[in-house]
C-alpha cells in the first residue's frame, strides 16, 4: 500500500492535485483513500460533488461518539474521503490534532488498511514541526513537494526539503503547478535536479481546473477528455509506479535567487 503526502506552500494547489490524482487512480482501478488534514476541509469536496463533510476534529470537539459513517464518505469511483480537520485559530497544534484524529479514525474504521493508496493532503509547509507529524509517526512512506517556478513557493519547497533532510525523510519527487512564470518548467526542473530529485510533472495553468472546482468536481470527473486531465492521469501513474527517492540536499538561498533570476 502506498501512503503519500504532498507538501508545499499554502495556496499552491495541493488539494487540487491530490483530489485529481485520487480520481485518476480510482479510474485506473485502485482503491483510494484521501485524508484531508486542513482546517478548511477542502481536500475531498471535489470528489463529493461539492458536498463538504464534517471533520473528525469538529466531532471530537462536540464530544460526539464518532462512528465510521460519521466521518468516512464515498466519493468519485469509490474514493473514501475523510477530513480530520484542524484546531481553532490560535488554539492547539495542528500536528498534534492530526495525530489524535487519525488515531480515532484507526479505532473506528479500516479505511486506512483496505486500500491501495492513501493520500494525505497536508496543510501549509513544514516550518511548523507539527505538520511533519504524518512522517514522524510513520503514516507516510512517499513524500512529494509541489511548487511553482516563483521565488516564494520555491523558498517554501526548499524549506520543506530542509525539514525532510533533518528528519532523514526521503523525497520521491517534485511537482510543478504552473503559475505561468517565465521559464517556469526549466527553473523547477533545475531546482529538482539540485535537490537530487526529479521533476515528475509540469501541470499547466488551465482555467478548466477552477471551473471544475467551482462546480464541485475534479477535472478527472467533469472534463475527463481535457488535456489537463491527461496531465493528472500521467502524474497519477508516475506516483503509483515510482520506487526511487532520495534524501534531498536543499540549495542555499543565494542559489535559489539565481535559479529564479
Amino acid at each position: 500500500m502506498k501512503q503519500i503526502a504532498i507538501y508545499g506552500k499554502g495556496g499552491i494547489g495541493k488539494s487540487s492535485t491530490a483530489s485529481n490524482v485520487a480520481a485518476a487512480c480510482a479510474d485506473e482501478g485502485y482503491s483510494v483513500t484521501i485524508i484531508g488534514c486542513d482546517p478548511k476541509s477542502d481536500s475531498s469536496i471535489t470528489l463529493l460533488g461539492g458536498h463538504r463533510i464534517p471533520t473528525v476534529m469538529e466531532l471530537m470537539q462536540q464530544r460526539v461518539e464518532i462512528t465510521e459513517k460519521d466521518v468516512v464518505f464515498e466519493g468519485y469511483k469509490g474514493v473514501k474521503c475523510v477530513e480530520v480537520g484542524g484546531p481553532e485559530p490560535g488554539i492547539g497544534c495542528a500536528g498534534r490534532g492530526i495525530i489524535v484524529a487519525i488515531k480515532t479514525l484507526q479505532k473506528i474504521s479500516t479505511v486506512m488498511q483496505d486500500c491501495d493508496l492513501i493520500i494525505y493532503d497536508v496543510p501549509g509547509d513544514i516550518v511548523c514541526g507539527g505538520f511533519a507529524a504524518p512522517i514522524r509517526k510513520g503514516l507516510v512512506n512517499d513524500t512529494y513537494v509541489l511548487t511553482s517556478g516563483e521565488y516564494m513557493p520555491l523558498y517554501a519547497a526548499n524549506n520543506i526539503c530542509k525539514g525532510f533532510a533533518r528528519l532523514g525523510n526521503q523525497l520521491n519527487g517534485v511537482i510543478c503547478n504552473s503559475r505561468n512564470a517565465e521559464n517556469e518548467e526549466a527553473i523547477v526542473s533545475a531546482f529538482a535536479r539540485e535537490l537530487g530529485s526529479d521533476l515528475l510533472a509540469f501541470i499547466p495553468k488551465d482555467p478548466i481546473v477552477q471551473t471544475c472546482e467551482r462546480a464541485g468536481f475534479s477535472v478527472i470527473e467533469k472534463e475527463p477528455e481535457s488535456d489537463i486531465a491527461k496531465v493528472y492521469r500521467k502524474l497519477a501513474r508516475t506516483i503509483m509506479e515510482r520506487d526511487s527517492a532520495c534524501v534531498p540536499e536543499p540549495v542555499t538561498d543565494a542559489r535559489l535567487r539565481e535559479l529564479t533570476g
